[in-house]
């Protein structure tokens, strides 16, 4: 059974709605998946994001916020029996699916701050100076946290789990590397099941590990993100070694190596 949302409000249940699309919005406007009609909505106020088993909500910037559980919350990896308060509703999130990621592999990848750190030099490859704080404003144009995280470039302290395998079971290391703008040659391997990449407020995508492979999902953004020149759809997107993805006005590489 698929995972859904139950909308309510003062105890009285309004309606149910499966989680069946890889991305559903919720908002006061009428193009939303979720429509909550009351003044206290944004006109685009959330979106849930729903890969295989696992659903993860973020709050689209909206006016007056978000909470799941009473917390107040940007981005949150949905549990069984959650509940998200917008306004005076409530959605309560069931799902009693067996999950495939951890909250761990979705919140340190969203949450990750820092300055940006350069990929190793490699042959025939300019070497790329650290940026400092006086980084130009759009250097955070790329990333929601993950090319300027310092974990994404040192030795992890602790055995982490195999690295999945590339294409054809190669055991390749995924990679996306920037290719323009002011991070240009700065590359992230790609170890966790959840990468976001893009621009709050703009245009942010997330990129997921599933047994098949990996696959980019529109999540925030009035645009679309594009592959090798082509805008993405509401669907999930198989990468291909060595497709171009341009996201927030910035063109990056996804490839295996190793």
């Amino acid at each position: 059974m698929a995972a859904k949302l139950i909308l309510s409000m003062n105890g009285a249940v309004l309606r149910e709605y499966p989680l069946n699309k890889e991305r559903m919005t919720i908002g006061r406007k009428a193009h939303n998946d979720i429509v909550i009609d009351n003044l206290a909505v944004s006109g685009e106020h959330a979106a849930v994001v729903t890969i295989m088993h696992d659903s993860f909500l973020e709050d689209l910037d909206s006016t007056n916020g978000l909470e799941v559980n009473g917390v107040p919350t940007k981005k949150h990896f949905l549990q069984n029996n959650d509940v998200i308060e917008i306004g005076k509703h409530k959605l309560k999130y069931i799902n009693d699916q067996i999950t495939q990621t951890t909250s761990a592999d979705f919140e340190r990848t969203m949450v990750m701050r820092g300055p940006a750190v350069p990929a190793p030099a490699k042959a025939g490859t300019m070497k790329t100076q650290a940026r400092t704080d006086q980084s130009e404003p759009d250097e955070q144009a790329v990333n929601t946290g993950k090319f300027d995280a310092p974990a994404a470039a040192a030795k992890p302290s602790a055995p982490t789990a195999a690295k999945p395998a590339g294409q054809g079971g190669t055991g390749k290391v995924a990679v996306v590397q920037i290719l323009t703008g002011p991070n240009a040659g700065k590359e992230l391997e790609l170890v966790k099941n959840l990468t976001t990449l893009g621009k709050p407020g703009l245009q942010v995508a997330v990129l997921t590990r599933r047994p098949q492979g990996f696959f980019i999902t529109h999540v925030e953004g009035a645009k679309f993100p594009q592959v090798n020149g082509k805008a993405l759809t509401n669907q999930a997107y198989q990468l291909n070694d060595h497709d171009v993805i341009e996201l927030a006005g910035i063109k990056m590489e996804f490839y295996f190596k190793g």
